[in-house]
């Protein structure tokens, strides 16, 4: 009995001693998507501030490929130290698991869940030259002439896209979807008058809203943007429930230490609560998120489940 004690002893001070050296060194951060883009930039807005407040190094690894999936594998199959860590989000957590017909990694199992970050919805726009003032106008339009209308998205199984779906359903219309690579040249052409309307990030459609070229019909957030305080959302604009977000979360590999995973969510929290970092988020058309690691895990199934309805119900399918 007594060596029983002190072997559990011996182990409850190498759990405590584990915890107060992390890190043993920088942190690698992967952004399973190119430099530049809305997570990318988040990503780097938190390693900053976590920065700020620990002194901890990371050390953003940028590897896009397959809709997220390749850098989301690589940390799926990473050392469970908390050394390497990713920011995933709403379309390799929730939506590529069922678009995808095969997966290098279980989205709910290969995954310990850290901590929320933050979370932003999509925007419906149309050029300025566009008939169509309200989103009722839009929805109109597309139910009268059953499928015509053309959207745009940055991609195939983006938020976008699958907003976009998903409103469809809702509202009862068909439309025909035009992916792209990437944002920048779905935007172009929707502005060039060679498709109709498109779901895009704050990020992306802001300084072309700001600009004049592009008008925007509403947002899919619960509650309007703070930078768009004039645009009414979905649910306003007839649409009672509508919501449609792009999450960003916290995410390291399986069977990561709990105290290690404590650890981590509570500086994420603390230095994305900041008054300033909200300040921030909210200027961009975010919004920060919070909860605990088994909070976060719920709304992962959840999301999980409702973002994998949506694709089946849109017949949406990739290799």
């Amino acid at each position: 009995m007594k060596r029983l004690l002190i072997a559990l002893g011996a182990v409850a001070v190498a759990a405590t001693a584990g915890a107060q050296t992390y890190p043993s060194q920088a942190i690698r951060l992967v952004v399973p998507y190119t430099p530049a883009g809305a997570t990318d930039v988040l990503a780097r807005l938190m390693a900053d501030k976590v920065t700020a407040n620990t002194g901890w190094a990371f050390v953003v690894d940028n590897k896009p490929g397959a809709g997220g999936n390749i850098g989301m594998d690589a940390v799926a199959k990473s050392k469970p130290d908390g050394l390497t860590l990713a920011l995933g989000q709403t379309a390799n957590l929730a939506i590529n698991p069922a678009l995808y017909a095969k997966m290098p990694y279980d989205a709910l199992k290969d995954f310990t869940p850290i901590a929320f970050v933050a979370q932003q919805p999509v925007v419906v726009v149309v050029r300025a030259e566009s008939p169509f003032k309200t989103l009722g106008d839009l929805v109109k339009a597309a139910q009268a002439k059953d499928g015509a209308l053309t959207m745009a998205s940055a991609a195939n199984g983006t938020v976008g896209h699958l907003a976009g779906e998903l409103l469809a359903r809702r509202a009862k219309y068909k439309f025909t979807h035009v992916p792209y690579k990437g944002a920048a040249p779905a935007l172009s052409d929707l502005m060039g008058g060679q498709t109709d309307f498109m779901l895009p990030t704050p990020q992306a459609a802001l300084p072309l809203i700001k600009g004049g070229k592009l008008r925007a019909l509403a947002v899919t957030s619960v509650k309007r943007l703070q930078v768009l305080p004039d645009v009414p959302t979905v649910a306003e604009s007839g649409y009672p429930g509508f919501e449609a977000i792009d999450w960003k979360v916290l995410v390291g590999p399986p069977k990561l230490p709990a105290d290690i995973t404590r650890r981590l969510h509570d500086e994420v929290e603390k230095a994305m609560g900041k008054p300033a970092t909200i300040s921030a988020l909210l200027a961009e058309g975010s919004a920060p998120m919070s909860g605990s690691p088994e909070q976060l895990a719920a709304f992962l199934k959840a999301e999980h489940a409702r973002w994998g309805t949506v694709v089946r119900e849109a017949a949406v399918k990739l290799d």
